[in-house]
């Protein structure tokens, strides 16, 4: 097998814990753990399902055995999940996303999962050139007390924050005014998807953490989803040019505007707050009062401003930590 192939850290749990790595089988436990967690910190919009999980172990660049961990107890109950992930040909910018049953914090769970993603980040930077800085980022419920406790304590340091913001309504939204010469058309994917993947990339140029993706990992993303609705994607044409979009489904029981950007020449002109009040309506046309989209608290563009003139509100924090694993020049300069 495979999984045998690859070490494992030497860990300080429990002898009735053990550290293994995932397996396809494990999507349903994983999922449900994930749920758990979230409902633990109150905020289960967050939660991933285990159809979302195994799409994203289709990421090009992720390997399931080998970049996700699972710490499960002697009856095979899963407590822990941990996984790990950089863009294909990156080896100085790596990713972890980590969960711990609440009912198991405080049992080395958490520490034995990030030192084994360290582990695997360490074998990975083998392949960077050798001046560059290398770093690891992890995010965590900003309520979660325990989680900052660890991970200062395992070399990590908060970063940035996150905000999912939500909006709750009781009656439709105010109509959308779109800038003129700026109009909404039907999305069709094989005729649309290219240059909405070209205006997404350049939109997001220039926010913090974002690296440009490929269109087989953009496409894989947005459209190897069940859920993905191409009636729910909202994208603002300028002649032949996308001037903006907004790209929606159903998340966990609330509408979910996954991303909404504009670009640089159609900014300030009114269009993002046209898409997310039209996204508003829309997902009211369809019975969802609830709407909900994440966004970094220091967005450079003025989001989440825009987003409270528009009613939402910071309904969850999350905490970015990083932890630098070697010094060096930034990939940026």
């Amino acid at each position: 097998m495979k999984q045998t192939s690859i070490p494992l850290p030497s860990t300080t749990l429990r002898e009735d814990l053990k550290l293994r790595l995932t397996r396809w089988t494990d999507a349903d436990a994983v999922a449900k753990l994930i749920y758990e967690v979230c409902e633990a910190d109150g905020d289960v919009t967050v939660a991933t399902t285990a159809e979302e999980l195994k799409n994203a172990w289709k990421n090009e660049g992720f390997d399931i055995e080998r970049d996700a961990f699972v710490v499960e107890t002697q009856d095979g109950r899963i407590v822990g999940y941990e996984d790990f992930f950089h863009p294909q040909g990156i080896y100085h910018d790596f990713q972890a996303d980590g969960y711990v049953h609440p009912q198991f914090k405080g049992l080395g769970v958490g520490r034995a999962m990030l030192q084994a993603v360290e582990s695997r980040a360490r074998e990975e930077m083998k392949l960077a050139a050798p001046d560059l800085r290398v770093f690891i980022r992890n995010t965590i419920d900003n309520k979660d007390r325990a989680g900052h406790d660890l991970f200062k304590s395992e070399g990590y340091f908060p970063v940035r924050y996150h905000w999912r913001m939500e909006v709750k309504l009781t009656a439709p939204p105010a109509p959308a005014a779109f800038p003129e010469g700026v109009e909404l058309r039907p999305f069709i994917k094989d005729e649309h998807a290219v240059a909405v993947w070209r205006a997404d990339n350049e939109a997001f140029r220039d926010h913090w953490g974002s690296r440009e993706s490929s269109y087989e990992v953009w496409s894989h993303r947005k459209f190897g989803r069940s859920d993905f609705d191409p009636s729910l994607w909202m994208v603002a044409w300028d002649g032949e040019q996308v001037a903006g979009f907004s790209q929606n489904r159903f998340r966990m029981g609330i509408g979910w505007i996954g991303s909404l950007g504009v670009r640089r020449p159609w900014r300030r002109r009114g269009l993002g707050l046209a898409l997310l009040l039209h996204s508003f309506g829309e997902f009211y046309k369809r019975g969802a009062t609830v709407i909900g989209l994440g966004v970094d608290s220091a967005n450079p563009s003025g989001a989440t401003r825009l987003y409270q003139r528009a009613g939402m509100y910071v309904a969850s924090e999350f905490a970015t930590y990083e932890k630098e694993l070697r010094p060096g020049r930034s990939a940026e300069d």
